[in-house]
């Protein structure tokens, strides 16, 4: 009996003994499955507190994109670009890009400055006559030309040289009534006829050899009433003719116009004066030197585009009409302007654009209103201040990355109430 009594307290012991240790195990367990979530717990939070790259970018390559990392083109790791917080000082639409990214993009910043244009147009032009000195050979009467003295256009004639030869009824009858007035003696029926014969271009010569002579002309020579050369020789013998024929014209070449085009845009920038160089390309390494002499008050239609006149002496007769030459004025406005490089501007349909460099990687877009510009800079007249650093290269990368974050953020935040200076959109 005593004996099953001692096997029945060990059997007990051992029960509790067990039942001890499977409560311990248990409590390490659960402390353990506890860490275990308590660290899930934490890491999950440090996960949902971190940004989500936007895209990946090549760090020699900024408009290689990828969705993930991955290697380059050239092997090299890409670089995440995170969405950056909205600026308060700027308002939406600022990018931050690293140092190395915007040296690899070869980004150039410029100032805008207050300054003068020193515009220099470049243009073509035509000689031509001077039209002042241009004459149109027309008869006063109808006939026919018995003899043509000039040949072709283009021959030199002196003055009084004879030109052609014209038989004409009216003519006739004019040399009759004059020689009629003379058998009367009739002192106002000579006067009249003989002013009748200076309007039908008779000259004094031929009008005094009339009166010696009396014998009437059949044909009549008209002379050159100036020197010059044939242009427009627009008869020949036989030709029928009446007052509204041009026969031939005259022109001097001792001073000749140029013609030169400039564009519409360019008006502004040109006035009466304005010093002139002229060269052409068949007289290598001579130059003209001249000024703007006149400026033509209507544009053309088709080629919206304003003329110039250009007036040179022309002694030797080495400009001829017709002649190409290239043209360059030289503008400079009276009034500062603000001015960044030509090559700052995004030019578009709708709009124009610089890309700002606010410092410490932040570039932003805005919109600006342009005024006249030349061959290095550009007059902004709205949407920038004087002192404000321009991107003048890859800035069509960073003004498309602008716009796009621009319109992200408006979609989720309200514009800034104080915009700051010019940088806003």
């Amino acid at each position: 009996m005593s004996s099953t009594k001692k096997l029945m307290s060990v059997a007990l012991l051992s029960i509790i003994t067990g039942v001890g240790i499977g409560a311990l195990i248990f409590k390490s367990d659960m402390a353990g499955m506890n860490m275990d979530m308590d660290s899930k717990t934490m890491t999950g939070n440090n996960t949902a507190t971190e940004k989500e790259p936007l895209y990946w970018v090549a760090p020699m390559d900024a408009s290689y994109r990828r969705d993930g990392p991955g290697k380059s083109l050239m092997g090299m790791d890409l670089i995440p670009v995170y969405e950056q917080s909205p600026s308060q000082e700027y308002g939406p639409g600022v990018v931050t890009i690293s140092p190395a990214v915007v040296n690899n993009l070869g980004v150039r910043i410029a100032t805008a400055k207050e300054g003068v244009l020193n515009t220099v147009i470049k243009t073509v032009g035509y000689v031509q006559y001077d039209e002042e000195q241009l004459k149109h050979i027309h008869p006063r009467v109808e006939g026919w030309v018995e003899k043509l003295y000039i040949t072709a256009a283009g021959d030199p004639v002196s003055i009084d040289q004879p030109l052609y030869d014209l038989y004409s009824p009216q003519l006739v009858n004019a040399q009759e009534e004059y020689l009629l007035a003379l058998g009367r003696n009739n002192k106002s029926l000579i006067s009249a006829a003989e002013n009748r014969l200076h309007a039908l271009q008779l000259s004094k010569t031929f009008i005094q050899q009339l009166k010696t002579n009396r014998q009437v002309q059949q044909t009549i020579t008209f002379n050159a009433p100036q020197s010059g050369v044939v242009d427009q020789l627009n008869i020949r013998e036989g030709f029928f003719v009446n007052p509204s024929t041009t026969l031939m014209s005259i022109g001097k070449l001792d001073q000749v116009w140029v013609e030169a085009e400039i564009f519409e845009r360019q008006m502004a920038l040109v006035t009466k004066g304005l010093p002139i160089t002229m060269t052409l390309d068949y007289l290598q390494g001579r130059q003209w030197h001249g000024e703007i002499d006149y400026i033509y008050p209507t544009l053309n239609p088709k080629t919206r585009t304003l003329r110039v006149r250009l007036r040179f002496e022309n002694t030797d007769h080495s400009l001829k009409p017709n002649m190409f030459a290239d043209v360059t004025i030289f503008a400079e406005t009276a009034e500062k302007m603000l001015l960044v490089p030509r090559e700052a501007i995004i030019r578009t349909g709708t709009h124009n654009t610089v890309v700002i460099a606010l410092g410490e990687g932040q570039f932003k877009s805005v919109n600006v209103e342009l005024g006249a510009s030349d061959n290095q800079f550009t007059a902004i007249t709205q949407g920038l201040n004087a002192g404000d650093n321009v991107v003048v290269s890859a800035q069509f990368l960073l003004d498309s990355e602008s716009s796009k974050n621009s319109d992200f953020k408006r979609m989720h935040h309200s514009e800034p109430t104080q915009p700051v200076g010019a940088h806003h959109d």
